[in-house]
């Protein structure tokens, strides 16, 4: 396990990510940091924490929408947002911890 170090919505954020999972992770990242700039760039709403949610919500419908047609994201893709939704959320409460 290693630790890489990302910018989401420009605060910095270290996260702890196996080689194998490195790239998905980033692209997660990636995806992330784009919706919260869009929508803190529409200027409807501010707060980090409000944006959070609404690009959660926003990525989470998308999901749900996709290929699949089922209405519901593969057990595989849901097994890898969980995952990054729980390494995204211990990172957001040890850097909590910090201010």
């Amino acid at each position: 396990m290693a630790n890489i170090d990302v910018k989401i919505l420009d605060r910095d954020y270290k996260l702890a990510v196996d080689e194998e999972g490195r790239e998905q992770l980033l692209r997660a990242v990636a995806l992330v940091d784009d919706k919260m700039r869009m929508i803190r760039d529409s200027g409807r709403i501010s707060g980090i924490d409000r944006i959070a949610v609404m690009a959660a919500l926003q990525i989470a419908h998308e999901l749900l929408e996709g290929p699949s047609g089922a209405g519901r994201p593969s057990p595989d893709t849901a097994r890898r947002v969980r995952q990054v939704n729980e390494d995204l959320d211990a990172e957001i409460r040890r850097q909590e911890n910090l201010f």
